[in-house]
């Protein structure tokens, strides 16, 4: 029986192939499944973004500020997404402005500050001028819900959800994907467009 030598040994490559393969596959495999991760995340966006438009167009019908209508078009979004992400948590919000240029400028309320200091915040103990008549501060200036006859609108849709692969802090991604969408439209003119009565001046919350 031959017997292989040292320097036999040293120079033969049988299994070099395997060994390779197996520092190389880990690294190519993770990669691809962070290819895959990405990939299916801007596909969701995608999604959101031509549900969100739709949804868009409906929420400036006659009609669609009564929140039943609300309901039914938001669930539309939500099915959209939830097919490919049957995971995710979706929230949206609605907010709405007497011009364009408020919804584009959406300044905060102004605030009476007390002698302590300002801080721009609507702070027990003070007070703010209550522009659109609603009774709460509002720090971008809108009110919630859809609004009604020729009002401006903007319509958001957060989206979180788990990703594919459980291997997200290896590549150095969160754990969760978070997908943000928004709308801006104004109601069709169905009726003249409401008018806020004079500012008038409230006390802010007390907590």
């Amino acid at each position: 029986m031959a017997i292989c030598s040292t320097a036999s040994l040293l120079r033969r490559e049988d299994g070099a192939s395997v060994i390779e393969f197996g520092l190389i596959a880990p690294v190519v495999m993770l990669m691809m499944l962070g290819t895959m991760d990405i990939g299916h995340s801007y596909y969701v966006r995608a999604i959101l973004d031509g549900a969100m438009q739709s949804a868009a167009r409906s929420s400036s019908l006659e009609g669609a500020s009564m929140v039943t209508a609300q309901e039914f078009i938001d669930l539309r979004v939500q099915e959209a997404v939830l097919t490919l992400a049957p995971r995710a948590t979706i929230t949206s919000t609605r907010r709405y402005y007497k011009t364009f240029s408020e919804a584009a400028l959406a300044r905060a309320e102004t605030v009476i500050e007390a002698p302590a200091g300002a801080n721009l915040r609507c702070d027990p103990g003070e007070s703010f001028i209550d522009t659109n008549r609603n009774g709460i501060w509002d720090s971008d200036g809108g009110s919630n819900g859809q609004g009604g006859a020729k009002d401006i609108v903007i319509i958001t849709f957060k989206v979180s959800y788990p990703r594919l692969f459980p291997m997200a802090s290896m590549l150095g991604l969160p754990e969760n994907v978070e997908l943000e969408s928004n709308s801006i439209l104004v109601n069709q003119p169905y009726g003249e467009q409401s008018v806020y009565g004079p500012p008038v001046q409230t006390n802010c919350p007390s907590t």
